[in-house]
């Protein structure tokens, strides 16, 4: 278990990241999270959510099951249930729905959602201890439900071969969308965010929906970018999923994800406080110990931040650790910088003065720069090459 206590206690473990949040819902929440573990996030809600009250697909499920009851329900998410159930009620339906759920078997997927049933008054038959919707299917197709009515409350996200499966069993299965998902009406921060992860300014993206991931990569598709964002998120910026439902538009692109073994936020956070600093390059420079992260740097613990430029720079040395870049490649790492090699001298001296140590990085008379590596470190990379 990672403990935030191994940590320097001026920054947290996610300082000097960039986090990416796609949430429309509780998005403050798990900013909060990620700020307060020492990161910066950029928040694009890649998606809004269409309230209940004014879904008119909901309310013709409500009665379409209020007036034929089903023999099971299956109920998704907490949040969803208890809106479905406010939602009836504001249509003067809640009574009813309530009654016509007392005679039904009610599947619960996990804990949270037992919760919700068991605060409108009902009760649940079963809930699987995996909180996975895969368990709850195995169950059903062994059960047996041909000829069955079966009730699925749908939570924004698909439920991949769940209610085919069902039908293909001989089911009948009637949909509950409690809430549905479409494209933010202000598109201005996924188009940050997308370029933010093409241009690597982003160590990693979270997401907590299916709806979610797919809606960037669709934006992607409609601005010509999708082959650039798919290649950013799949090599240099990490893609955390709460769950794997979620996870499936983008392995279904072959960008690989990681996900906690609890499918909440708070376990997603600390997963990103494991995974982030993992990923973050640690030399032995100059008698110092250098951790390269998104936009700052350790130098034996501490934190200095870096501007664009210089963590550029300095990116391009680590690369080659040890060995001399020269001016022309340097100028070249330089987003914008054009043919000017003086560009390079600028950024490489306030590199160093945000570094605090100018002797890290060695100036090489009329051939460039290098990292100075410690003597051991570069006889070892000579011995490698």
């Amino acid at each position: 278990m990672y403990d935030e206590r191994e940590q320097s206690p001026e920054h947290g473990p996610l300082a000097g990241f960039t986090v990416g949040v796609t949430a429309a819902r509780r998005a403050d929440e798990l900013g909060a999270l990620l700020e307060r573990r020492g990161a910066a996030v950029l928040h694009a809600p890649a998606l809004r959510i269409v309230p209940l009250s004014d879904d008119s697909e909901l309310l013709a499920a409500t009665k379409e099951i209020i007036g034929r009851a089903p023999d099971i329900a299956v109920a998704t998410t907490a949040i969803g249930f208890r809106g479905w159930v406010e939602a009836a009620d504001g249509w003067g339906l809640g009574e009813d729905l309530l009654e016509r759920l007392r005679g039904v078997r009610i599947l619960a997927r996990g804990p949270k959602v037992k919760g919700a049933i068991r605060a409108a008054g009902l009760t649940e038959e079963w809930s699987p201890a995996s909180e996975s919707m895969a368990e709850v299917l195995d169950r059903l197709l062994e059960e047996g439900v041909d000829g069955l009515r079966i009730a699925v409350q749908l939570h924004g996200e698909p439920l991949p071969g769940f209610v085919e499966s069902l039908r293909a069993g001989g089911a009948e299965v009637v949909g509950v969308p409690v809430y549905r998902w479409l494209p933010p009406e202000d598109i201005g921060p996924v188009d940050r965010l997308i370029d933010a992860v093409v241009a690597r300014t982003l160590d990693a993206v979270t997401f907590t929906s299916a709806p979610a991931a797919a809606s960037l990569l669709s934006r992607a598709e409609e601005r010509g970018l999708a082959d650039d964002l798919l290649a950013a998120l799949g090599h240099d910026v990490l893609s955390a999923c709460v769950g794997p439902v979620t996870a499936l538009p983008l392995q279904a692109r072959g960008v690989d994800t990681v996900q906690p073994e609890r499918f909440r936020l708070g376990p997603l956070v600390q997963l990103l406080c494991r995974e982030l600093p993992s990923r973050a390059r640690t030399l032995p420079v100059a008698g110092h110990r250098v951790e390269i992260r998104g936009h700052a740097v350790l130098v034996d613990g501490e934190l200095r931040p870096v501007p664009p430029a210089g963590m550029s720079l300095l990116r391009a040395l680590s690369r080659r650790p040890g060995w001399v870049v020269s001016r022309a490649e340097l100028l070249r790492a330089l987003p914008g910088a054009g043919r000017d090699e003086h560009a390079v001298e600028t950024a490489m001296a306030r590199l160093r003065t945000a570094l605090g140590a100018p002797k890290l990085i060695q100036t090489v008379v009329k051939r460039g720069y290098r990292l100075a590596l410690d003597p051991a470190t570069d006889t070892k990379y000579d011995a490698a090459v």
